[in-house]
């Protein structure tokens, strides 16, 4: 069963504990939307000021709504348009300090100000993306970057 923690300690140390949180979750589960869901919604509570968090999977060459957690969402984006379609092309992490100024950027929450995506790569393969809007301009740094890049990799060993 899961219990929320309250997040007391540095950035690090808080993040340490939601990586942890998140291989006891999906320990000895084979099932990768039950993963997904589980990780959208741990990131959900522990992350502050954001808007949106879930995965977009790959199919053919676009990217096609998997579990979140947020308002609805755009269902299919290219690989190639938007921030999340640039991670899912360039299989690099997109660190988004004003979405707006991101060209061809695609507006799914008119919320969304700031926006971190993280491809997932499976044996030299984009197998979908890791996508966390703010409200806030500037909301993600290096470290989240660094953290959920760690995140993405203890997901991809269940995948």
């Amino acid at each position: 069963m899961f219990h929320a923690d309250t997040y007391t300690g540095t950035r690090e140390e808080n993040y340490g504990l939601v990586l942890k949180q998140l291989q006891a979750l999906i320990a000895d589960e084979p099932n990768q939307i039950a993963n997904l869901a589980n990780a959208s919604a741990l990131l959900n509570q522990f992350l502050q000021d954001i808007n949106w968090v879930g995965f977009y999977l790959t199919e053919g060459t676009q990217l096609v709504l998997g579990p979140f957690q947020g308002l609805p969402a755009c269902v299919r984006i290219p690989f190639g348009r938007g921030v999340c379609g640039t991670a899912a092309a360039t299989k690099e992490t997109q660190l988004v300090p004003d979405v707006h100024l991101f060209p061809g950027h695609i507006a799914c929450d008119a919320a969304s100000n700031s926006e971190i995506v993280v491809p997932i790569v499976k044996n030299g393969e984009v197998i979908g993306v890791l996508d966390i809007d703010s409200p806030l301009k500037n909301r993600f740094d290096e470290l989240d970057q660094q953290y959920l890049e760690k995140l993405v990799d203890i997901l991809l060993q269940a995948m």
